[in-house]
């Protein structure tokens, strides 16, 4: 039986992990290749590879995606964010296949009291959210057989996070001042990757599947502040102990790139169109805290 050979970059991210987890059909096989094997600062590189390898779908989960770093590390920034896409998706177009990019919540300013929906204006406050804006045209523009995924706040058991800060924070301190201004919409790279398989399958299937952008968080939203409470709340329930937490304004915590007060995100088009309806973020939270603390549990019991 021949297989459907999805393509996925960063697949050592939290979300290409996640997907390379995924059950998939017997047919599918998802080849993950090394920064070694795919650069993605190499658009040459990027097209020679998707034009010789027999590809049937890409998922472009690879990203920089160091918010702060992005400010004075701009040009790499660009390279990943906006033309590896570029690329990926001229590439994908000349071999008539689909492709799904990950997008960012970060692409607006946070001026909007209710959730973003996806034709709302982009005003993104600094270079990783111009980059990944950059991005979305890219891919919006290259290949018409697309879906861009908005996402924001990801966390997982892997790689770094705000959730595994937390709880590292929280074992070396006894009180944490978490910024309390900035709101939006937490999201387990688990279910993110769920929704991508979804959507995969059926641009595989249906030559006709929708196409165009799309938001994808879990249900409910919180600020920092209440989304490491929660943290703690949960961590305290699975026998760790648990900080004061306090909450500041986004002034007494002073970054090099500015964040959107309100990223909060609508996700009923990709419920329409894909049939996906998220989970609370407090449900995928507690999910996520039980892998991490017993794989940290099955760490101590090893050494």
């Amino acid at each position: 039986m021949s297989k459907r050979r999805i393509l996925v970059t960063g697949g050592t991210g939290q979300v290409g992990t996640e997907l390379l987890q995924r059950v998939w059909p017997d047919d599918v096989e998802l080849i993950a290749p090394t920064r070694s094997e795919l650069d993605l600062t190499d658009c040459e590189g990027i097209e020679e590879y998707i034009s010789t390898g027999d590809f049937a779908a890409v998922v472009n989960s690879g990203a920089y995606t160091a918010v702060d770093k992005a400010e004075s590390d701009v040009l790499t920034a660009w390279k990943v964010n906006a033309l590896a896409p570029a690329a990926i998706a001229a590439a994908s177009k000349r071999r008539g296949i689909p492709i799904v990019h990950i997008s960012t919540d970060y692409v607006f300013d946070g001026s909007k009291t209710e959730p973003y929906v996806e034709d709302d204006p982009v005003a993104p406050l600094g270079v990783y959210g111009a980059s990944k804006e950059a991005g979305e045209q890219a891919v919006r523009t290259g290949n018409p057989r697309h879906v861009i995924l908005r996402t924001a706040w990801v966390f997982s058991p892997h790689g770094a996070n705000f959730v595994k800060t937390m709880l590292r924070l929280g074992a070396e301190r006894t009180e944490l001042r978490v910024v309390d201004d900035q709101r939006g919409s937490p999201t387990a790279a688990a279910d993110i990757a769920e929704a991508i398989k979804t959507i995969v399958l059926r641009q595989l299937s249906d030559f006709g599947a929708p196409a165009g952008t799309y938001q994808f968080v879990n249900a409910g939203d919180a600020t920092w502040c209440e989304f490491a409470r929660q943290v703690f709340d949960d961590a305290a329930n699975l026998g760790k102990a648990a900080p004061k937490v306090t909450g500041i304004p986004t002034r007494e915590y002073p970054t090099p790139a500015r964040r959107p007060r309100n990223s909060c995100l609508s996700v009923e088009a990709i419920k329409r169109d894909f049939d996906v309806a998220p989970r609370p973020w407090r449900e995928a939270l507690k999910s996520t805290l039980k892998l991490l603390l017993s794989e940290s549990r099955a760490e101590v019991s090893r050494s």
